[in-house]
């Protein structure tokens, strides 16, 4: 447990160093595996699969099909950059001695929370708030 006082606030952080260090590796390997995933998706789908179905486009239906494919394709690419980003604020937050404080409330997040979502910034009451409140309207999907 450390104590941090940022601008005349103190922090109390109930994560140990060791817990600490365990999620930052695991910060680190979740990053190597999305980055290998994004380099891969880039290559084999950037090209290959769009030129093989834009191959075998002969109408509107099809060239539907390969869009969607296409824009689902994009969308996991999209998922694990916005993943990524998560992780880079998680250690920036390690790095600053903040990580394990909701950012809304500065209690402390739940080790059993950060376990399980690493990249968690708020503790769960905030969290449950948070979604209540930017929550997007439900929409008909496929």
């Amino acid at each position: 447990m450390f104590i941090l006082s940022i601008k005349g606030i103190v922090m109390e952080s109930t994560l140990t160093d060791q817990e600490i260090a365990e999620l930052r590796q695991e910060l680190r390997e979740r990053a190597q595996t999305l980055k290998s995933q994004v380099q891969k998706e880039l290559l084999a789908n950037g090209t290959e699969q769009y030129i093989e179905l834009a191959g075998r486009v002969h109408d509107s239906g099809d060239e539907s099909v390969a869009d969607l494919l296409t824009e689902v394709n994009l969308a996991i690419l999209d998922r694990h950059v916005r993943e990524m980003w998560d992780i880079d604020a998680a250690v920036k937050r390690m790095t600053d001695g903040v990580y394990g404080n909701c950012i809304d409330c500065n209690n402390p997040v739940p080790y059993g929370r950060l376990q399980a979502y690493p990249t968690a910034k708020r503790c769960i009451a905030c969290q449950t708030r948070y979604e209540r409140r930017y929550a997007q309207p439900k929409r008909p999907g496929l």
